[in-house]
């Protein structure tokens, strides 16, 4: 196949039975009804596909939607994604109930090319075929229809088919291609099992290409499978690109694991979801008030899924109107900003509006909220890169990577990530991590570097007795959305810049000293009386007792005593000044090269302490691989002969 051909996607619409698929064979040759039940009841039931090379070489894909009420799902999940739509019009019967539906469908899913095309007309004379004619004029009088030619076939005789080939030549000439850059998306309309081959799906590619060979995923169950063979209108290819009509056979995914409605797409690129902000256009024939919380039908692309629609500016829609709203989805469903849905009633099963996606993963709004209002608008009225700073700007202190941006902005990969490397270069935003393209803007930054230094600071207000505050206990004290690079890239640049004095495992700001802090003296206090205790040192909470000082200040200079090595803490309550317990360890050490081993009796002999203290003592020797426990004895352990210091 000529991979330089333009592929152009036609769709039908119109009525059951005034000839769409009987059109379709006319022109092409082929009957689109394939099914045995669509053949014994003379209707079309599934969508029906085949192509028709024009006169210029353009290649038309051609989608048969069946007619009839019941099968009005089936007709938007062909007509989703189409360039074209003929709608069609029997001239026996004229305008008929499905015929104002499938164009109201067409309207809301923006389809904005088109002809009319009145069948049957070897069943009437010319005067009935020019009333249908007036009639067909006046419904499509406000539509993208207004002005769109009017053929009038047969597709018996074969009267009018050349006139409507031409036709079709001319409006496909129009036609701009679809784009193969952005995100390969292929909404799945049709899946069976070809003998041999296993799951083959089929759909129109609305954006993006897909190679022989590739892994794919299929959303929103997030299975993966690889692309075994690949056609386009039957023909083996090992590309397809954006609008062309697509057979994929799936190796790896059996077929009770995939459905029409599902979404093919490449690994890790789009997130299925279940909240939707739109704005809402309920259709003037509409036979009641839109009333806020109402459930209803929702159609995107292939996939058919049940909402709540909650008003976010208004308490209702009367017939006409339209309004932002929050679609608050029953399942996940595949969609992106700028698609375009269709609602249609839960009870009286009609198409009643629909609209566009704004963003496909919003938060929960609360309603009447002027600010969220403003975004909204933003979103519709604004530009692809206006959306795109919005969206980086309310990522707040988490910052957004690139796959989320793919997910919340109609752009492509490259043009992002354009913007996003300028801005960085500018200085207007700081990459948190650049291998995921992941960004903070610098504002946010900047508040939250604020954050931190307030946090110091109120902990050395709170507790001047303490050194500082670990890594670990200041990043819990921070947003939940702030990740562990952008808190290592913050702390490294407030060391850096000296603003923050990370001393071991504790930062304070620069400024703090416990010293400076310790009007009373109660460092040297606590430390001289610590040392006069030797062996038996008094614990936090009795020299408080003692001094009648506040227990919280005096244990925050014991911890602050053991940051700066002075005191050695054994246990909870157990601190010793670190000369005695240096003189211990020694002691201890010469005792088992020349005894090889001690009991515990005997440690508490060499100590001339209780067991409060020497039991804790022998065990923190254990702990700290000076000495090793054997039954009731300690000897010393052999990488501890060299006598090196282990705390």
């Amino acid at each position: 196949m000529d991979r330089m051909i333009k592929h152009v996607i036609l769709g039908t619409a119109g009525h059951i039975d005034h000839g769409k698929t009987s059109l379709v064979k006319a022109l092409t040759g082929v009957d689109t009804d394939r099914l045995k039940e669509e053949k014994e009841r003379g209707i079309t039931i599934e969508l029906g596909f085949t192509f028709l090379d024009l006169p210029s070489g353009i290649r038309l894909g051609i989608i048969d939607v069946p007619g009839h009420e019941k099968f009005v799902k089936h007709m938007v999940a062909g007509v989703w994604g189409i360039d074209l739509v003929a709608l069609v019009i029997a001239a026996d019967e004229g305008v008929m109930p499905q015929t104002k539906e499938h164009l109201d469908i067409c309207r809301l899913l923006r389809v904005n090319k088109g002809l009319i095309i009145l069948t049957k007309i070897d069943l009437v004379d010319r005067e009935l075929t020019d009333l249908v004619r007036e009639e067909v004029s006046e419904i499509v009088q406000h539509t993208f229809l207004k002005e769109a030619p009017i053929l009038a076939v047969s597709s018996i005789t074969g009267e009018g088919i050349p006139q409507l080939l031409l036709e079709l030549d001319h409006l496909s000439k129009d036609i701009e291609e679809r784009s193969s850059k952005g995100l390969f998306r292929l909404p799945i309309d049709r899946v069976f099992i070809m003998k041999g081959f296993g799951t083959v799906v089929t759909g129109t590619m609305i954006s993006g290409n897909l190679s022989l060979g590739e892994t794919v995923q299929a959303l929103p169950a997030g299975i993966e499978g690889k692309v075994r063979t690949l056609q386009v209108y039957g023909q083996s290819v090992e590309k397809a690109v954006a609008g062309e009509r697509v057979a994929v056979n799936l190796q790896g995914i059996e077929i009770s694991a995939i459905e029409r409605g599902d979404v093919l797409v490449r690994p890790n690129t789009l997130k299925p979801t279940q909240l939707i902000d739109a704005y809402l256009e309920y259709l003037p024939d509409a036979q009641r008030p839109l009333k806020h919380r109402t459930r209803q039908r929702f159609h995107v692309g292939t996939t058919l899924a049940n909402t709540a629609i909650f008003l976010l500016d208004q308490e209702e829609l009367a017939p006409g109107e339209s309004g932002f709203v929050q679609l608050r989805l029953e399942h996940p469903v595949v969609a992106l900003p700028q698609d375009r849905f269709v609602i249609r009633g839960s009870a009286a099963i009609q198409t009643i509006g629909g609209g566009v996606v704004l963003d496909s993963h919003p938060e929960k709004h609360r309603r009447y909220v002027r600010s969220v209002m403003a975004d909204l608008s933003l979103l519709k009225n604004g530009t692809s890169e206006q959306a795109l700073r919005q969206h980086i700007s309310h990522s707040g202190m988490g910052g957004i990577n690139l796959e989320d941006l793919l997910n919340r902005v109609e752009m492509p990969s490259g043009e992002i990530q354009s913007i996003i490397k300028k801005s960085v270069e500018k200085g207007n935003l700081l990459f948190i991590d650049p291998e995921k393209l992941k960004v903070i803007e610098k504002t946010q930054y900047q508040r939250l570097k604020e954050k931190v230094l307030v946090q110091l600071s109120e902990f050395h207000q709170r507790f001047p007795m303490k050194s500082g505050l670990s890594k670990e206990e200041l990043r819990t004290k921070l947003p939940l959305e702030v990740d562990v690079k952008l808190f290592q890239i913050l702390i490294h640049e407030l060391i850096q810049s000296r603003e923050v004095i990370l001393e071991k495992d504790k930062l304070r700001l620069s400024g703090h000293q416990i010293s400076s802090m310790d009007t009373k003296g109660l460092v040297k206090r606590v430390e001289g009386t610590v040392l006069q205790g030797g062996l038996q040192p008094p614990s936090p909470k009795e020299l408080s007792g003692q001094w009648s000082e506040k227990e919280e200040e005096v244990r925050a200079i014991f911890e602050h005593l053991v940051h700066v090595g002075v005191f050695v803490k054994i246990k909870s309550e157990i601190y010793f000044h670190r000369v005695p317990f240096e003189n211990l360890k020694e002691e201890l050490v010469t005792y088992l090269k020349k005894h090889r081993e001690i009991t515990t009796p005997q440690f508490k002999e060499m100590t001339k302490v209780s067991r409060k203290y020497a039991i804790p003592l022998i065990e923190y020797f254990d702990q700290i691989k000076l000495t090793l426990r054997l039954g009731e004895k300690r000897v010393l352990r052999a990488t501890s002969q060299n006598l090196e210091k282990k705390i």
